[in-house]
C-alpha cells in the first residue's frame, strides 16, 4: 500500500469519539455495538474487579493474527489506533483484502481494571507482562486461553512506551519501537524470529519516509515471564509495538497515525506474502532506543555557585477523568549528554520555584520562576 492511501484512509476513518490518554471499556463499548454485522464480539472473561474482557474476532483468511492492547491500563495508543482500524476494515475498501486472506482476534483491552485506574497494572497490582508463565491473574488467563483457541500465526503486543526513549543515540524521540522477542537466553535468532522481523523490517521501511530516524527498537533480553517472549518461545512469530512520543504530542494522537500505518503496512504484508524470514536483515539496521530524553532542560541555571542544568518528567495523574501532566525535577546536573523535548536556556541566572524558593529534586510545580519571570514548563 501506498502511504498517501494510507494516510486518506486514516483522515477518513479516524475514530473521533476517542483521543487523548485516558480510554476504558466505557470509552470503547458504545463502538462495539457499531461493528456487530462486521465481527463477532464476545466476552472472553472478566477482570479482577468484574470489568468485561471483549474479544473481537474478524476476517476470513488463513492467516491467523492475534492482537491484544493495553495490557497496561495506562498505554491507550494502540487501542485507539485500533478502532481506527476497525472502521477502515469495516468500509471494505476495494484496495484491502486483508480480511479475505487473514482472520483476526483482538483484545482491544486486556486490563479494563488498569485502564480504569490509569495504571500500568491490574486490580491486584500485577504487571501482566511479567505474568505469562504463573497465569496468576484472571486477565492472563484470558489472554493464555486465547493463544491456545486461536492458535495464531502472529502475535502483535501493542504498549505504549514513555516519552524518555531516543531512536538510538541521538536527539531523535522514539515515536514507534519494536522488538522481535528473544526466545532463549541465548536471543537466538531462530526461524520464527526472522519471520517477525522481517515484518518489522516492512514498517519500519515505511515509517522512515514519513518520521525519518524515529523509529526504534528495544533490546531482546530474554525474560520467559513477559508475554511476548512466552509466546515466541512457543514457535509463534510475535512483535511488540511501542507509541512512543512526537513533538507535543503528550496527548498521543499523532503517534497514533504512525501506529495505525504499522498496523495497514503489517496486515498488508502478511496478507499479500507468504514469509519465510528471507528478509530479516533489515530489523538489525534499526537503532536501538536509549533513555536521553526529558520532558523539559533548563540549561545554565545559577544554582548556588554553578551552572547546571535541570531535567523535569511529566508525571500523568488521572483527575476527575482525564489526564493531566505535572512537571516533576528528576536531575539537577550536567546533563549535556540528554536531550529535552522542550529546553529553556536560563542564561546563568537563577531558577527558583513558583513561590521563590529553592529548587530540589522532586518538585512538582508547571510554573518556575526564572530571572523574575513566570515561565510554563508544560503548554495545553
Amino acid at each position: 500500500m501506498q502511504l498517501d492511501e494510507i494516510k486518506s484512509l486514516y483522515l477518513k476513518h479516524k475514530e473521533p469519539s476517542l483521543f487523548h490518554r485516558y480510554i476504558t471499556n466505557n470509552h470503547i463499548e458504545p463502538l462495539l455495538n457499531n461493528f456487530n454485522e462486521f465481527l463477532n464480539i464476545e466476552i472472553i472473561g472478566k477482570s479482577v474487579l468484574n470489568a468485561p474482557i471483549y474479544g473481537l474476532n474478524l476476517g476470513n483468511g488463513e492467516k491467523r493474527i492475534l492482537m491484544w492492547s493495553q495490557m497496561h491500563g495506562n498505554e491507550s495508543t494502540t487501542t485507539k489506533a485500533l478502532f481506527d482500524l476497525f472502521n477502515t476494515l469495516s468500509s471494505k475498501h476495494e484496495a484491502l483484502n486483508i480480511l479475505d486472506n487473514c482472520s483476526l482476534y483482538v483484545i482491544p483491552i486486556l486490563n479494563p481494571d488498569g485502564a480504569q485506574a490509569y495504571t500500568r497494572v491490574n486490580g491486584n497490582e500485577i504487571d501482566l507482562n511479567r505474568d505469562a508463565q504463573d497465569l496468576s491473574q484472571p486477565e492472563s488467563k484470558v489472554l493464555r486461553k486465547a493463544f491456545e483457541t486461536f492458535k495464531p500465526h502472529y502475535c502483535f503486543n501493542l504498549h505504549g512506551q514513555r516519552t524518555i526513549f531516543s531512536a538510538g543515540s541521538f536527539n531523535k524521540p522514539a515515536t514507534v519501537s519494536f522488538l522481535a522477542p528473544a526466545q532463549d537466553k541465548a536471543c537466538t535468532v531462530t526461524a520464527n524470529r526472522k519471520v517477525a522481523m522481517e515484518v518489522i523490517g516492512a514498517m519500519n521501511n515505511a515509517l522512515q519516509e514519513v518520521i525519518p530516524n524515529q523509529v526504534g527498537v528495544y533490546d531482546d533480553a530474554f525474560n520467559l515471564n513477559c508475554v511476548g517472549d512466552t509466546f515466541q518461545s512457543e514457535n509463534v512469530p510475535t512483535i511488540l509495538f511501542e507509541a512512543g512520543h512526537f513533538k507535543n504530542d503528550y496527548a498521543r494522537d499523532i503517534t497514533r497515525e504512525f501506529i495505525y500505518t504499522s498496523y495497514l503496512i503489517a496486515l498488508n504484508y502478511i496478507s499479500n506474502n507468504t514469509i519465510i524470514g528471507d528478509n530479516f536483515n533489515s530489523y538489525f539496521k534499526i537503532p536501538e532506543n536509549e533513555k536521553l530524553f526529558y520532558d523539559v532542560i533548563i540549561r545554565n541555571a545559577k544554582i548556588e555557585n554553578s551552572l547546571l542544568d535541570i531535567g523535569f518528567l511529566f508525571q500523568e495523574k488521572l483527575v476527575d477523568g482525564h489526564i493531566e501532566f505535572v512537571p516533576k525535577i528528576e536531575k539537577i546536573e550536567k546533563l549535556d549528554a540528554f536531550f529535552g523535548h522542550r529546553e529553556i536556556d536560563a542564561n546563568g541566572t537563577s531558577v527558583l520555584s513558583f513561590d521563590g524558593q529553592k529548587l530540589k529534586v522532586d518538585y512538582e510545580n508547571v510554573f518556575v520562576m526564572i530571572n523574575n519571570e513566570k515561565i510554563s514548563l508544560f503548554s495545553k
